[in-house]
């Protein structure tokens, strides 16, 4: 049994990934500081699996933390979600977004290295494409990035293909996703940010439960059909699985490779809303406000190299998304407080 070690899986998306790994028949160890996510999280996904996980509450930015970390377990791989996620707060609070991100990643790689385990599936974003010039987007698009969250992605993934230039003994995956939403079919994990939300899906779940009165949308004037700007939205479960195959593709032939993970479909904001007002039965009340800096109009992947690479397609459309996004709320109003 290969054991896997996950940054920040008491996460959204690390959250998932454990699910499908130890379905998978992997072992897994998460670290995560909680400083946005619930140690709850473990509890759920023991009673998904009927697995117990190795849990550390340790700042990947602690070394000494990390190296006692791999000492004590025989570590196949790492799988790095540790990070700060939100676009709109990065523009607010760059240092933080290269400090968390950055300097977590360097110092995630310097634990590794020392350890002698080099394998790594990293967890990047659509975000270093930038403003796409043409689409769909394929992994050969320019990269250009138009706020620190998505700068901040497309330095660890030059700091990744450095180390291979400089230590070929390395297994990197880089994983660039689109947008990921929706929640486990069991309903009991799922997105629960803290404070908030900046997502469109956790928003439009608050409004739909009467948490908030209206969802904001984020400009009116994009070059779209509707005026609202067009995501490949990828459901959270199709994503965890992505990640299992890039595990999975690693060979005894070191490698370093870079895919996107989208359905390859882009929807606009109107459409998002009211395929969900059909899944929650609810009247979601929006405002057009002026856009944010950072947003681009539209964005979508190609998803081809990952279907060629890693035998890996997403399965789970529109429909499937915003239903188990909305179960995931009923189920917990309240997230996992």
């Amino acid at each position: 049994m290969k054991t896997i070690l996950i940054t920040g899986g008491c996460g959204y998306i690390g959250s998932h990934v454990c699910v499908e790994l130890i379905q998978e028949g992997y072992e897994v160890i998460v670290i995560d500081n909680l400083c946005n996510s619930s140690i709850e999280v473990l509890k759920r996904i023991s009673n998904i699996t009927g697995s117990d996980i190795s849990f550390y509450q340790n700042d990947v930015r602690d070394k000494s933390a990390l190296l006692k970390i791999f000492k004590k377990h025989s570590i196949d791989s790492v799988m790095h979600f540790a990070g700060s996620k939100s676009l709109p707060e990065s523009l607010e609070h760059p240092i933080k977004y290269y400090n968390n991100n950055v300097v977590g990643a360097i110092t995630l790689c310097k634990a590794m290295a020392e350890s002698n385990c080099k394998s790594i599936v990293f967890s990047s974003s659509a975000a270093v494409y930038g403003n796409p010039t043409r689409l769909p987007i394929t992994e050969n698009s320019p990269l250009s990035t138009s706020n620190p969250y998505g700068q901040s992605k497309l330095i660890i993934e030059r700091l990744l293909q450095d180390i291979f230039i400089s230590d070929g003994q390395w297994n990197i995956a880089i994983l660039r996703y689109f947008n990921p939403v929706g929640a486990h079919e069991s309903g009991l994990i799922g997105e629960s940010p803290k404070g908030v939300p900046s997502n469109i899906f956790p928003c439009m779940c608050q409004v739909a439960i009467g948490k908030q009165l209206k969802l904001t949308i984020y400009g009116g004037d994009y070059d779209t059909s509707d005026g609202t700007g067009i995501r490949d939205y990828i459901h959270v479960v199709d994503l965890a699985n992505g990640h299992v195959k890039a595990l999975q593709s690693f060979k005894d032939e070191p490698q370093i490779f870079s895919v996107n993970l989208g359905t390859g479909r882009g929807y606009s904001v109107l459409e998002i809303i009211k395929e969900f007002e059909k899944a929650s039965g609810r009247n979601i009340h929006y405002e057009i406000s002026s856009r944010r800096d950072g947003d681009v109009d539209k964005s979508y992947s190609d998803p081809s190299l990952a279907s060629k690479k890693l035998n890996w397609s997403a399965k789970y459309k529109l429909k499937k998304m915003c239903q188990d996004a909305w179960q995931w709320q009923v189920l917990n109003p309240n997230g996992y407080d």
